[in-house]
Order: structure tokens, then C-alpha cells, then sequence
């Protein structure tokens, strides 16, 4: 095994302000600025022609130079925002590219189909025709960048007999339920970087989540508290990519809260994130994959063999006769024989067989002999 890269270096380039080199040594940080200064540069240009336009030669002398300073000042203000939101989301600048084309065609459409009116010279819409054009267009434009921010998840496009929908990549996105974010270990989980998938939340899960904090019943009013802390705490880990999800789908009318788990994840083509036996078994009758956080902890949990050794506490009796019970520091229960007599002792126990289930584990074994305790070995 080679040796991991030292810091400030990946996959053998240096790294420069948290930003990769390139093949030619210029970092993606000094490649942007130097698209700043171009910008700047063929913006003063551009303002420099501005005033020497014809068409301001008849302004007194201050007012140029107040029209170039402002011109300037515009590009700082436009570079000034690009530096402080570094991080900007594809799919949003998309929706305002596409919003923007699409509204401006439909203008264009709307404009030929008015055009009749304007021959018209009992109406007269002459004059005005610019002004209605302007608006007309930018309210489309508006509503067309709304609605593909509101649609941007499902990116679907239907012609007759053909239907064009999203080919998701990579990892499928992880749709939680209210019972895992009550639970608190996802949160613990995601920490340890081993989900580098997208988190969705959906708006109905935090609506059920903030109803179970506001309950009278002073547990379910804890239960549901510690789950919003849950969640502040994964929407303030930087390096865990958390999403509430807006959108009612119309499968959702009159469904319950786990059935809308399934048809959005199904919908998402995700998975469902869930400590409930209940929802597990019915994602699974849909054809959903389900990640269950007991099977990850009992598949995380030390494996016993029949025939291995171990040293247990009984704290009490089981439910056939001469049965001890006791239990591991993860919580496994282990069902002693003959452990019935040694309640309150610690006692060896030899495995004799072991239950793997989605509700947890159990170990059976067969008490060998007392332990003595440390306070007795002392004396």
C-alpha cells in the first residue's frame, strides 16, 4: 500500500488556496482573476467609447466621466458578488439561462401573432407596442425561470410514444425518514464519511418532525426536538450535501407519510433511509432499495461463532425456566442457560448459536462457570 498524498497535494498536483493546479501550473483562483481583469479591461474600453459617442457631446463635461465612473463601478459590483458566492449550483444557472430563452421566444411568438394589430388603424398600438413588449416579455421570462427552478428534479420532456427523463449518475440520492432523524446515529454516520450521497429531506417529514416537537407529551416533545437538532446539525456539516425537498408530487393525495417516502423516493430513483421494520417491508414490496440503520449497526457489531467464549453480566431471568439474560456494551441481548442461579454475577458463557434479524441480534450460549469479582479477588 502506497502512502496516502501529503496535504496541500491530490492525485500528485500541488494545491494552491484550497484550489487544484492545472497541467500548466495556473490555479483555477489566478485563472479567475485574470478573467476579472480582462472583464474590467474591456469594460473600460467599452465605457471610454461611451463617452465619446456622438450622442454625448451635447452633455456638460462632468457628466461623461459620471456615466464612465458608473459604468466601472457596475463591474466591480458584478465581479464583487462573483467573489463572495464562490459556490454556485449548475442546475440554478441553467434554470435562468433556459428560463431566459424560452421567455424571449415566447415574445417573439407573441409579437408575430399581435402583429396584425399593428396595421390595425383603428386601434393604434403603435406607440405603445415597445413598452407592452418589454413587459410582456419579462413577465414571461419570469415565469419561465420560476417554473424550471420548481421542476429542476424531474427534468422530464414527453413527446408522443417518447419519453426523454433524467439518467441519474453516481450515487442515488438518500431519502430520511422522521424515525431515522429521531434516532440521532445518521448524523453520527454521515460524519464518519462513509455516505458521500445527497441527503433529501422531504417538506412533509419536517412538517410531521415539528409536530411531534410541538406535542403536549413531554417524550414525543423531546423526541421531536432532538430530531430538529439532528438535522441543524447535518445542515451546518460543510462536507454533507443535505437538501429539503419542496415538491408535492400528485401521487401524494391522500397517502400516509411512509407511502410518500416510497413514491418520492421511487420518483427520485433514491433510497429510503429508515430504522422502521414497517417501512422497510413496504419499500420493498415497491421495489425500492432501503438502507435499515439496525441491519448497518448489527452488520458493524462483533461476530460471536458457536463454540467462542465470552464474559457477560446476568441481570435478570429469561422467559423459559433456568434462563439468564444479559447484554453486550453495544446492547446485543444473550440468552443464557443455567443462567438463572448467577443473576448479578458476571459469568463465562460458551456461544452456542446466534440470531441475525432486521429488529437485531441475539446470542444464545451456555453458562460455564461464575466469574469472580474484582472486589473478591482484591480481599
Amino acid at each position: 500500500m502506497g502512502q496516502p498524498p501529503a496535504e496541500g497535494v491530490v492525485s500528485g498536483r500541488p494545491r494552491f488556496g484550497g484550489v487544484e493546479a492545472g497541467r500548466g501550473g495556473i490555479t483555477l483562483d489566478v485563472a479567475l482573476w485574470i478573467l476579472r481583469g480582462v472583464f474590467l479591461v474591456v469594460i473600460a474600453g467599452l465605457g471610454v467609447s461611451v463617452i465619446n459617442s456622438p450622442a454625448l457631446n451635447d452633455l456638460p463635461a462632468p457628466y461623461p466621466w459620471v456615466i464612465f465612473v458608473s459604468i466601472l463601478a457596475g463591474a466591480v459590483a458584478i465581479i464583487g458578488i462573483d467573489v463572495v458566492l464562490p459556490r454556485k449550483r449548475i442546475e440554478m444557472i441553467t434554470c435562468v439561462y433556459f428560463g431566459i430563452v424560452v421567455g424571449l421566444f415566447l415574445t417573439y411568438l407573441l409579437g408575430q401573432a399581435l402583429s396584425p394589430l399593428l396595421l390595425d388603424e383603428n386601434l393604434n398600438p403603435g406607440k405603445y407596442w415597445m413598452a407592452i413588449q418589454l413587459l410582456v416579455g419579462v413577465s414571461l421570462c419570469y415565469v419561465c425561470i420560476s417554473l424550471l427552478i420548481q421542476t429542476k428534479d424531474d427534468f422530464r420532456f414527453i413527446i408522443p410514444y417518447v419519453e426523454f427523463t433524467k439518467e441519474v449518475k453516481g450515487g442515488r440520492p438518500y431519502v430520511l425518514d422522521t424515525s431515522v432523524i429521531i434516532d440521532g446515529r445518521l448524523a453520527d454516520v454521515v460524519e464518519t464519511r462513509i455516505f458521500d450521497n445527497e441527503l433529501i429531506m422531504p417538506r412533509f417529514v419536517l412538517t410531521e418532525l415539528q409536530a411531534i416537537a410541538d406535542s403536549g407529551d413531554r417524550l414525543r416533545r423531546s423526541r421531536g426536538r432532538r430530531g430538529l437538532d439532528i438535522l441543524n446539525r447535518l445542515r451546518a456539516n460543510e462536507n454533507v450535501d443535505f437538501k429539503i425537498h419542496d415538491r408535492e408530487l400528485p401521487e401524494f393525495d391522500g397517502q400516509p407519510v411512509d407511502m410518500k417516502l416510497v413514491l418520492l423516493a421511487k420518483h427520485l430513483e433514491g433510497k429510503v433511509v429508515t430504522g422502521d421494520y414497517n417501512l422497510n417491508k413496504v419499500a420493498r414490496l415497491h421495489n425500492v432499495p432501503v438502507i435499515n440503520l439496525n441491519d448497518l449497526a448489527n452488520a458493524l457489531k462483533p461476530v460471536f461463532l458457536p463454540g467462542e467464549n465470552l464474559e457477560v453480566r446476568i441481570v435478570k431471568s429469561g422467559e423459559e425456566p433456568g434462563q439468564g439474560v444479559g447484554y453486550l456494551d453495544d446492547g446485543t441481548m444473550i440468552v443464557v442457560e443455567s443462567g438463572r442461579d448467577h443473576i448479578g454475577r458476571t459469568v463465562r458463557v460458551a456461544v452456542t448459536s446466534v440470531l441475525q434479524t432486521s429488529a437485531g441480534r441475539m446470542i444464545f450460549g451456555k453458562c460455564e462457570r461464575a466469574v469472580e469479582d474484582r472486589a473478591e479477588i482484591r480481599r
